[in-house]
């Protein structure tokens, strides 16, 4: 069949995915593997590296093992056996038991893991090229060098100079595992999206045989054969519904495999390009839930809240729809109208949404009586790359006290939401603690804060802030930085990651839960505020929420 993975590549990308508009919700706290945990220009180190290689050649972790290194950073020990029994870790050879995993990485020695985990072999004579290079001294230095060009691994830093001992940073660490695990040779990936992208053979992954796969290629040639109607037969469509099957069979509403079409939407989706009401959804015990209506969207406007469900469309039922078809019945082009029949606290009724192209700001900044108003509606490329600028601007304006709005936040990015929580409290504070299957590790900021501590905070949330809102407010509520008000939060406590086929169909799939700093529970629980403001019943044109944010900042 068409969909065997065998003949399949993929390119995996820990990215959270806020589904503008209306698709299923990840409400994600962005995937917890962030194959390199660097910026752009920041220097990966040791450790970082050998973890995100070990993970983008989808090798084994093998069982309790010696390691001849002291030292090792516990979160990361797994990955170093496994780098050190493929003999990946030899270039370090000389630095003995005292080898320093924290230290930066260097290009050359990146090059020569990656040698070892894809078991190339390097051949005893270099390309002659290789000798222009000045840095290029030792005849295994050549050989380094005459594999990353032949390989496109990585770029010469100039016409004499190939950079083997410079520091790898953050961007042609992802370029380079992107090219040394994507199925052909060929260019970096030209998609804009803000994490890194891996392509994986899978046929490199340790497998094994699909459940029942030798019934189900028996039923399909005997379909083939002999059933009457084989005009029927649709290999791209079997193959779709077998693997949503299987999908299926696990009962997680948030692992989904996507096929051709419903990814091309996804992609959009991240790219705020489709027309709808506005709106993330999910899937719930067969109903097309509300997690949260985005600001100013068509779904706001008509008063559509979070855990509304949507049981029909223009008359058309959407029971027993799978969410993909559920999500298609809600979408529309721009200008039509969808009339929704609701249901709420028990209660049915009909709504009327005009469908719009949604335009999202990602953050907004007022004043209001020298407090400044911080909205955030989704932590993605513009939070990730300008929230703390924008903030050490507030600073300037020696504001009285801040208030972080998240309400109505589906999420975003990981990195983002450590992003804003890094602009409040001091470098190097947890922020999270992200639990995989096979190890729990905790993300700490990156950078100073650009908010004086001094300056007095409240943070903002409901029923539709998820996931990345959820760390934020989780992560500055255990530090004691701000204080919560609203109601409590949506509690999407699990992470997603998405691999890419290259047949052009994907699989989002749960890879790990997260808590607090301090081992809070959120998944199906949420952030309980300090001080709890419901709006609900509120006279029309006030925001009680708001208000007694301003009240607590006077």
């Amino acid at each position: 069949m068409s969909k065997s993975f065998s003949r399949l590549s993929a390119r995996v990308f820990s990215v959270s995915i806020i589904f503008f508009l209306v698709l299923p919700s990840t409400a994600g706290a962005a995937a917890i593997s962030t194959l390199l945990n660097a910026r752009d220009t920041q220097t990966v180190t040791r450790a970082d590296f050998i973890r995100a290689a070990v993970k983008a050649a989808d090798i084994p972790l093998p069982q309790e093992s010696a390691v001849p290194y002291n030292n090792v950073p516990e979160a990361f020990l797994p990955y170093v056996r496994a780098a050190h029994a493929r003999g990946a870790l030899k270039i370090f050879e000389k630095e003995g038991r005292g080898m320093r995993f924290t230290q930066g990485i260097r290009r050359g020695e990146a090059v020569d893991i990656l040698s070892h985990l894809l078991q190339v072999v390097q051949s005893g004579s270099s390309d002659p090229a290789a000798k222009k290079f000045t840095d290029a001294v030792t005849a295994a230095d050549r050989q380094l060098v005459s594999l990353a060009l032949e390989r496109n691994w990585l770029k010469p830093l100039s016409d004499t100079v190939f950079g083997l001992k410079r520091p790898l940073r953050g961007k042609e660490g992802t370029l380079l595992l992107t090219r040394a695990f994507q199925i052909q040779t060929e260019s970096a990936p030209t998609e804009t999206l803000s994490a890194p992208i891996i392509r994986v053979k899978l046929q490199s992954i340790n497998t094994e045989s699909a459940p029942k796969g030798d019934m189900l290629q028996n039923i399909w040639n005997v379909l083939r054969r002999s059933y009457l109607y084989r005009d029927r037969l649709s290999v791209d469509k079997a193959g779709d519904k077998a693997i949503q099957g299987l999908v299926d069979s696990l009962g997680d509403p948030y692992t989904t495999y996507m096929p051709k079409e419903k990814n091309e939407d996804f992609k959009l989706q991240m790219k705020g390009e489709v027309e709808g009401i506005g709106a993330t959804v999910e899937m719930t015990g067969g109903v097309l839930r509300i997690v949260s209506p985005l600001r100013s969207s068509p779904a706001e406007k008509a008063g559509l809240k979070p855990k509304d469900e949507i049981l029909s469309v223009n008359g058309e039922t959407l029971r027993g729809l799978t969410l993909d078809e559920a999500v298609r019945k809600v979408r529309g082009p721009k200008g039509s109208a969808a009339l929704l029949k609701v249901r709420r606290d028990g209660n049915e009724f009909e709504v009327s949404v005009t469908r719009e192209k949604v335009v999202i700001p990602e953050v907004e900044i007022t004043e209001d009586r020298n407090v400044s108003v911080v909205r955030i509606v989704q932590f993605w490329d513009t939070t990730d790359k300008k929230f703390s600028q924008a903030m050490a601007e507030v600073q300037t304006k020696n504001p009285r006290g801040i208030n972080l709005d998240l309400r109505n936040n589906p999420g975003g990015l990981l990195h983002a939401a450590g992003v804003v929580v890094g602009t409040f409290l001091p470098k190097s504070s947890p922020f999270v603690s992200i639990m995989e299957s096979d190890v729990t590790r905790t993300e700490i900021t990156d950078d100073e804060p650009t908010v004086s501590f001094s300056v007095p905070m409240i943070v903002l949330v409901n029923k539709g802030s998820a996931s990345a809102s959820e760390i934020v407010a989780g992560a500055l509520q255990d530090s004691k930085r701000a204080k919560i008000v609203g109601e409590t939060t949506y509690g999407k406590g699990t992470v997603q990651q998405v691999m890419q086929f290259t047949d052009g169909s994907s699989l989002k799939y749960t890879v790990a839960e997260w808590r607090t700093p301090l081992g809070h529970k959120i998944d199906k629980i949420g952030v309980v505020p300090d001080v709890v403001v419901s709006n609900e019943g509120a006279p029309v044109g006030r925001d009680l929420q708001m208000e007694k944010a301003m009240e607590l900042l006077r």
